[in-house]
């Protein structure tokens, strides 16, 4: 039985809604309203400030401090930016056009120069400087707002990338490259911030039933007679308490002549209340609309795959339930039989992610639908623990991996999103801990080394295949907005998974016990 709260309320994301970004050579920005300058603590001041110095700089308090910023009225807002010692990064300057774009917060036309930035920053290239500011302004001016009876923010309308001539095709390229990854970003929000009660399992299915065709994307929708047929016991046992059926999403993306095959398995619990073990407080009650965050950036991460032509094929597997305490509801005690006979005591039903992790785990090396082998690697995404979080903060995701390769790109895969990961060790010392009396393993393990407990319990499912895990409980959710990062769902892992899938290369480890 589905509620429905809202008929009338459609949870498909906009997908119309970006701005127009263009790139010129030279000229202030003619069609923009607000116009940014970079600002360095030291130097010469940028051309068009006028009679505009240091010391009326200082007086107003503006000291060029890393994304300081300070407006400047006029026929075109100038909006300062502070940038220290310089740009240097792509993450630097996507974060010093997010300042901007937040300074500028009333105007929906703006504009970007980034001649000197090019010029100035070491190894910074034209293509991924525009990339870069077309991620900071999109993302930062992202709201939701599809409950709203007016939006309270004004909709970024246009952005002007201004760049040398000899730059314009490179800066082009880049800018596209930031379109599509922002739209991911944009599209895992939107799912991860729709209340639990209008995006139940079955809608999040019906979703995705729906866009996927306009990406180039297969979908295999799996109700709950089907999970009992494949034998997914962890999905139905954390469905168990639950009025609304799971669902099971295998979507794919499937180049011409594909060089590799990567499986992609995303948590997605529409809402955890923790189950009979009940979460303790309302705060985090009202995050948990959050918990179906890997799913939602498994299959964001996937809409940008066509488009940035990438290579590899890729199989999703979202994992989709809620997780709700009732007379029918997992106790904790019971043993659920995994996809593959695997068998799991349940010591606490708030673990609960890992056990639907783990059919689709199961599932994804099962599959042969490329070259009649297993897939290359497995990654998975999860807000998992809150380990993760107590360990790392709310910047940085846990990764772990059974494969030095696999870790390798997806820290590389990191680096480029500025969506900043930290790698544990699979530190095998601790599998003790989740031996069982009455089953194969428990699903939990001490109280220490929750992380690598989590990690430890998903490779007992992955038989050897190379495998990598990323925690984003810490980083799944922003409480204010900050930079490129706004309010609510950030959307963690969706750009990292499509910038590692498009760049994705199997290991040498890849296709062994196929």
């Amino acid at each position: 039985m589905s509620v429905v709260i809202d008929p009338a309320f459609d949870p498909v994301p906009s997908l119309a809604a970006q701005a127009s970004v263009r790139v010129v050579t030279g000229g202030e920005g003619d069609a923009a309203a607000a116009v940014a300058r970079f600002v360095s603590s030291e130097g010469d001041l940028p051309e068009g400030l006028g009679s505009v110095d240091r010391e009326a700089l200082a007086a107003a308090g503006f000291t060029a401090a890393k994304n300081q910023t300070l407006v400047l009225p006029g026929a075109h807002l100038q909006v300062l930016v502070g940038t220290g010692d310089g740009i240097a990064s792509t993450a630097q300057l996507r974060d010093a056009v997010a300042a901007f774009t937040r300074a500028a917060r009333e105007v929906a036309d703006l504009a970007v120069d980034l001649r000197d930035v090019v010029s100035q920053g070491d190894g910074l290239s034209v293509a991924d400087a525009a990339l870069a500011a077309t991620e900071g302004a999109m993302l930062a001016r992202y709201r939701y707002d599809a409950l709203k009876g007016e939006p309270n923010t004004v909709a970024l309308a246009s952005l002007e990338i201004a760049v040398s001539d000899s730059d314009a095709e490179a800066a082009r390229d880049g800018v596209n490259r930031g379109l599509i990854l922002a739209r991911s970003a944009s599209v895992a929000r939107d799912l991860a911030n729709t209340p639990p009660r209008h995006l139940s399992a079955e809608k999040f299915a019906e979703v995705i039933e729906r866009l996927a065709p306009e990406f180039g994307l297969e979908t295999e929708i799996f109700d709950r007679a089907q999970l009992i047929e494949l034998g997914a016991g962890g999905l139905l046992g954390v469905n168990a308490g639950s009025v609304e059926e799971p669902r099971m999403i295998k979507i794919s993306y499937r180049p011409a002549d594909p060089e590799g095959h990567l499986a992609l398995i995303g948590k997605g619990i529409m809402y955890d209340s923790g189950g009979i073990s009940l979460k303790p407080s309302n705060a985090m009650h009202a995050a948990m609309k959050f918990d179906m965050m890997g799913a939602g950036s498994v299959f964001s991460s996937m809409i940008a795959l066509r488009d940035l032509g990438a290579k590899t094929a890729v199989t999703g597997w979202l994992m989709c339930t809620d997780n709700m305490p009732s007379g029918s509801a997992t106790k904790l005690g019971d043993v659920l039989t995994i996809r593959g006979g695997k068998t799991v005591e349940v010591k606490n039903t708030d673990a609960e992610g890992r056990l639907v992790m783990a059919d689709g785990l199961v599932l994804a090396t099962e599959d042969r639908t490329i070259d009649e082998r297993r897939p290359d690697a497995i990654v998975d995404i999860a807000t998992l623990t809150g380990a993760a979080m107590a360990a790392l903060g709310t910047r940085t995701a846990a990764m772990l991996a059974n494969d030095d390769a696999v870790a390798a790109q997806l820290q590389a895969a990191a680096d480029a999103t500025d969506e900043n990961i930290w790698r544990f060790p699979l530190d095998h010392r601790y599998r003790e801990q989740l031996k069982s009396n009455v089953a194969d393993l428990s699903n939990i393990g001490g109280q220490y080394a929750g992380v690598i407990l989590a990690g430890l319990f998903l490779n007992e499912f992955v038989d050897g295949t190379p495998w990598g895990h990323l925690d984003i409980a810490g980083t799944m959710q922003s409480e204010s907005d900050d930079l490129w990062r706004s309010v609510g769902s950030t959307g963690f892992g969706a750009r990292l998974l499509a910038e590692y899938a498009t760049n994705f290369t199997p290991s040498a480890a890849a296709g062994e016990g196929a």
